[in-house]
């Protein structure tokens, strides 16, 4: 089969396709025919800084969808030639991949495949933070960085639809402003809020009349997640969901968090996916049931073939794309 693999860490450069065996699935597995793979930021983490990578050569890929393959001993519930999306440790930029079992969800009806491999990461990711780990009450608003990209597209739809007063974005561009507009946000904040964050606390001071954000939903850390926290609004919340800008661990404490009532609390559906199966699914149906019922659409901006990887992370890494970007497979 072919395969993109990654043997040193580096630039778009040292991704490359190669002739691989087919990998056969293990107990409680399940091995697919991949027909798309989504792109992530955390495999061009993988790729240039060795996120999540244990040992090299490495196999990049969160995401895929395509058709049951073959099933692993004791996989139930799942049959050969059903077509599916799945949540994958790494290896999904390959014309065949393997998933736990617990991370393989049926596509539902009326989803076509090149739509199912953009929800296994960004449905369930959007639907905990609006939901399970933001808590989001009609009437709040929120802020969310990387308002243009897979989970702040999906993000905006689903707080605008559980009666969010008002949603707020960060974007790189007036395109992407564009964009996210389009896709639930009322009001768009446009610059590098990484080097300036004291004008992001200011834009959302201005836009909240003063009163700032009840949740702030944040990929990036750094002072950008300083940033956020203080935009927040007497007894706020945010939501660390990455380190997009590798910034050293965040560390609150007494002197953020007590005097106005902060929260701070975190995701991340990889780890999830190790420690609480059951509760990601859970979050999967929910999710996916969104998109069925047209709650949300997830746009593919941009389709690659597997063996243009490369092309695919260039474009993520410029900055300038918005929505989901696939890579074609099968």
């Amino acid at each position: 089969m072919r395969a993109i693999e990654l043997g040193e860490h580096g630039g778009p450069e040292v991704l490359k396709a190669v002739d691989a065996d087919v990998p056969a699935p293990g107990p409680g597995q399940v091995s697919i025919d991949v027909a798309y793979a989504g792109v992530n930021f955390a495999d061009l983490k993988a790729r240039a800084e060795g996120y999540r990578v244990e040992a090299l050569p490495f196999r990049p890929g969160l995401e895929v969808s395509g058709r049951v393959r073959a099933l692993g001993a004791g996989v139930t519930g799942l049959a050969v030639g059903q077509e599916v999306a799945a949540l994958t440790e790494s290896g999904g930029y390959a014309e065949v991949a393997v998933a736990d079992a617990t991370t393989v969800f049926p596509v539902p009806a009326g989803v076509g495949l090149r739509t199912a491999a953009t929800l296994p990461t960004v449905l369930p990711t959007a639907q905990a933070l609006v939901h399970a780990v933001g808590r989001l009450q009609p009437g709040e608003t929120v802020l969310v960085h990387g308002a243009a990209g897979g989970i702040g597209t999906a993000v905006g739809q689903l707080a605008k639809a559980a009666g969010a007063g008002a949603v707020y974005g960060t974007v790189s561009s007036a395109a992407k402003a564009a964009y996210a507009r389009d896709h639930g946000y009322d009001e768009v904040f446009v610059g590098d809020f990484e080097r300036d964050p004291r004008a992001l606390e200011k834009a959302v001071r201005a836009a909240t009349g003063e009163r700032g954000v009840d949740l702030a939903l944040d990929p990036v850390g750094g002072e950008t997640f300083k940033a956020s926290l203080a935009s927040l609004a007497v007894f706020g919340r945010l939501v660390s969901f990455g380190n997009a800008g590798s910034a050293e661990p965040w560390r609150v404490g007494q002197p953020e968090l007590y005097p106005t009532g902060l929260t701070v609390s975190g995701f991340s559906i990889l780890t999830l996916a190790k420690t609480g199966p059951a509760a990601l699914r859970a979050l999967a149906d929910r999710a996916f049931a969104r998109v069925a019922d047209g709650t949300v659409t997830l746009p593919v901006t941009a389709e690659f073939p597997l063996a243009d990887a490369a092309g695919a992370h260039r474009l993520m890494g410029s900055r300038t794309s918005t929505g989901k970007l696939l890579l074609k497979v099968g």
